[in-house]
């Protein structure tokens, strides 16, 4: 599958995996479990406001994790930021929810963070643009690429057992 994403890594000569999955919306979860990866390798984009005027944020966390809007919003100097709805993010990125990626995004003036925790892997999963496309890369080529910051900004999804 070739889009604007792959066609970027292909044209900076970044080593990459395209993993193509149903077309659906996947969660970053769903996605690991049909790749067969690890959950905490799969990543997933969440879109972020803030209060203030400006660009939303783009929150890159390990699939099983939640994005902690207080660390976000200490990691950005910012009094507060919002989860908009699904909708929401989907105007603010002309992406579908399940295919919004940070390498889609670049030069769109989106703020990237990637938490901390991406640091610990070589490589990691992320949406690759569109449903149905995710894409393995190093994870210093993500950062570049995005010109992201670390911060430690997702906790634990609570699970309700």
């Amino acid at each position: 599958m070739v889009n604007n994403v792959t066609r970027l890594l292909d044209a900076k000569k970044i080593h990459y995996k395209a993993y193509e999955t149903p077309a659906e919306k996947l969660g970053a979860l769903e996605t690991a479990r049909i790749l067969n990866l690890p959950a905490e390798m799969v990543y997933k984009t969440i879109v972020v406001t803030r209060v203030r005027p400006g660009k939303p944020i783009l929150a890159v966390i390990p699939g099983p994790n939640q994005v902690d809007l207080k660390a976000l919003a200490a990691a950005l100097g910012e009094k507060k930021v919002n989860l908009p709805t699904e909708r929401e993010a989907e105007q603010l990125t002309g992406m579908q929810a399940g295919g919004i990626s940070p390498l889609a995004l670049i030069n769109k003036g989106f703020q990237v963070l990637i938490d901390t925790a991406a640091q610990e892997l070589a490589t990691l999963n992320v949406s690759g643009g569109q449903r149905g496309l995710n894409v393995n890369l190093p994870v210093k080529d993500l950062a570049a690429l995005t010109n992201a910051r670390f911060a430690a900004i997702s906790v634990p999804e609570a699970r309700n057992s």
